[in-house]
């Protein structure tokens, strides 16, 4: 069949379906990576106008080279059914209006599967690898477009002229080698200590309940008191301020036109302001000391700003986005923190700047807590402390949530994300015996106290589960990854996809 007077096809027998399946079973994730690329040369074959409507044009793109081997992208060959295919699958799969972004991830995709499709066959070249012909004829044979009532028809693979009998020939040889290379790298030795090790991994499991002292239910008392040791900070103004960003000369203009009363301060700030605050006549609104620290950086300079007099106007002040000045609407006055919207300042400056603070009054909390377990009960505790529980598990200590063991965030704990990446977490919940509190860990906004209630090893079932989804799945994934990473970042590759498609493809599109 490969050439042009070979005429008859070995078809298989009957022994193909279980050959099938013992592919399947013995690789599934490759037998299938395998079995889409043959959907891709039948899918070529059979529609070629419908893919390719360009096909009789005149288009040889060259992207670059593996190797010193060509990657272009002509119609009908590999880039472009894959682009195709990709193309078709975003269309079908996605509702973005972006075009223009959609057809470079279309195009930059089809050209990096292209490059490994090259490297690939690349490396079976250079170690004399041929797949046998007689192996690419029983593959051709078993093509969907050739079958006629279950069986192969000589009369519809003569149908095919002899260009493009040879080039499926050709593509099918390359899903072969490209095929038997995956395998080969996929098909590392995994020995039985390894295996033993990974099963080892999901054991033991541990379930727990948890206390949860949420950051934000810092009580009002301690902000009260805080607001009180640190008055200063929490004066209450109310000023009015135009911004000028051009240059100092004009603002000093401006302020001269308001304080010789040639115009008024809302008139000028509406009129030349250049802030968020023009439209209001300049008015800032209420706002503590703290606040201030954003608009003008200069402590000795916002001091003078919040003593000024009611009415009384500032000099020029340089601030971040050129020059200001300001007017007093109120004398400044102490906070009242009986005011709820004066004392959520409050804790915004506290939560903010004083974060430490908030996280020791909930370590202190916590600790009180676990005396109080440790003279009644957990559940006791809890009520009589008035804290929230939560609970969850059985779970291994998977320490990054490797998905072959079950993992944290399976457990839908808010309080817990982002714990899965947390060390110290992780050996607190593995170092903690049974049945006893463990020590207060600040995860996130909350203080948490843990408590292991119970310890199980991974059942026969669900070990051999692990072994077999590290072996056929985790390391076949991670092998897939790191040999496409390889070709894609190796020195063998010319890449000037980003120039061609910029200066050829985008102007098409």
């Amino acid at each position: 069949m490969a050439s042009k007077d070979k005429n008859r096809v070995s078809v298989p027998g009957n022994s193909a379906t279980a050959e099938f399946i013992r592919r399947f079973k013995t690789h599934p994730f490759l037998f299938t990576g395998t079995i889409i690329v043959l959907v891709i040369v039948i899918v070529a074959f059979v529609f070629v106008p419908a893919i390719v409507p360009s096909a009789g044009a005149s288009v040889d793109f060259s992207f670059g080279s593996y190797n010193k081997i060509p990657i272009n992208y002509v119609p009908g060959n590999y880039f472009s059914q894959i682009r195709e295919m990709i193309a078709r699958y975003r269309q079908s799969s996605t509702n973005d209006t972006n075009y223009q972004i959609v057809s470079y991830q279309v195009w930059r995709e089809a050209f990096e599967e292209t490059v490994i499709h090259t490297a690939i066959l690349d490396e079976m070249n250079r170690a004399g690898y041929k797949v046998p012909q007689e192996v690419v004829d029983r593959e051709v044979a078993q093509l969907p477009q050739f079958q006629e009532n279950g069986r192969f028809s000589t009369a519809k693979y003569r149908a095919l002229d002899n260009t493009s009998r040879m080039a499926l020939w050709r593509q099918v040889q390359d899903s072969i080698a490209k095929e038997y290379y995956r395998r080969d790298i996929e098909e590392l030795h995994i020995s039985s200590q390894e295996k033993a090790f990974i099963r080892a991994m999901a054991s033991p499991k541990r379930t727990f309940s948890m206390a949860v002292l949420p950051l934000r239910g810092y009580p009002d008392t301690e902000l009260t008191a805080y607001a009180k040791a640190q008055e200063a900070l929490f004066r209450v103004t109310h000023l009015s301020c135009i911004t000028i960003t051009s240059n100092e000369r004009e603002a000093q203009q401006i302020l001269t036109s308001i304080s010789d009363g040639t115009s008024t301060f809302e008139e000028a700030a509406q009129t030349y302001s250049q802030d968020s605050y023009a439209e209001r006549g300049g008015d800032m609104g209420l706002k503590m000391a703290y606040e201030l620290s954003s608009e003008v950086p200069d402590e000795q300079e916002r001091e003078s700003l919040i003593n000024l007099a009611k009415g009384e106007l500032s000099a020029l002040v340089k601030v971040p986005t050129g020059w200001a000045f300001f007017r007093a609407e109120d004398a400044p006055y102490p906070a009242d923190t009986a005011d709820a919207a004066l004392l959520e300042k409050v804790r915004t400056y506290v939560m903010e700047f004083e974060r430490g603070r908030v996280e020791d009054y909930f370590i202190a909390e916590a600790e009180a807590f676990r005396d109080a377990v440790s003279e009644s009960s957990f559940a006791d505790a809890l009520i009589q402390k008035g804290l929230l529980e939560r609970n969850f598990g059985p779970l291994p200590l998977n320490y990054g949530e490797v998905p072959i063991f079950t993992g944290l965030s399976s457990f839908s704990v808010p309080e817990l994300s982002g714990a899965g990446s947390n060390e110290y977490f992780w050996q607190t919940a593995f170092s903690t015996p049974l049945q006893t509190p463990s020590q207060p860990l600040v995860i996130g906004n909350t203080v948490l106290v843990l408590y292991p209630t119970e310890e199980s090893s991974e059942d026969e079932s669900a070990g051999e589960y692990i072994e077999t989804a590290y072996a056929s799945y985790w390391m076949s994934s991670f092998i897939s990854q790191n040999l496409r990473n390889y070709f894609l970042t190796s020195n063998k590759l010319d890449d000037r996809f980003f120039d061609i498609y910029f200066k050829y493809i985008q102007p098409l599109d």
